[in-house]
């Protein structure tokens, strides 16, 4: 089951279609929908847990806690609805997009795919760019 959840303002439109896009791309790479949370925030939110759990000082657009069992997928996907603006802003892509792509990356996170050496990075945005492409 995938759920939206808001500690700010913000609020996705059409989260059935982001829902079947979520879970078409998690079949396709031969996994088992779990229990999967998105929770959209602020930078001071997301930099909070940032620091806490992870030990980094630094903003980002998304975590993502995995607590998947094996192929079935779990997990709390946290995303700064401030820094997705701004780095729409920033690679001049509609914020639109630029979310579709932050809520995929988590997912594929617990796919297994990664995203800290440059060949993993390029990877994980080729399948993001995939995956992409078949949003409604």
């Amino acid at each position: 089951m995938i759920s939206f959840n808001y500690e700010t303002q913000f609020k996705l439109e059409n989260t059935e279609q982001l829902s079947e896009w979520i879970s078409n791309t998690i079949s396709e790479e031969n996994c088992k929908e779990g229990e999967i949370n998105y929770i959209f925030c602020n930078d001071d939110y997301l930099h909070k847990l940032n620091v806490d759990f992870l030990d980094h000082d630094t903003l980002t657009d998304v975590i993502s806690f995995d607590y998947s069992l094996g192929k079935e997928l779990h997990g709390d996907i946290y995303i700064s609805v401030e820094r997705v603006e701004e780095n729409a802003s920033d690679f001049n892509v509609a914020f639109k997009d630029e979310i579709a792509r932050v809520i995929i990356h988590g997912v594929l996170h617990y796919c297994g795919y990664k995203d800290k050496t440059d060949a993993d990075e390029k990877e994980m945005r080729s399948k993001e760019d995939y995956y992409l492409a078949k949003r409604k």
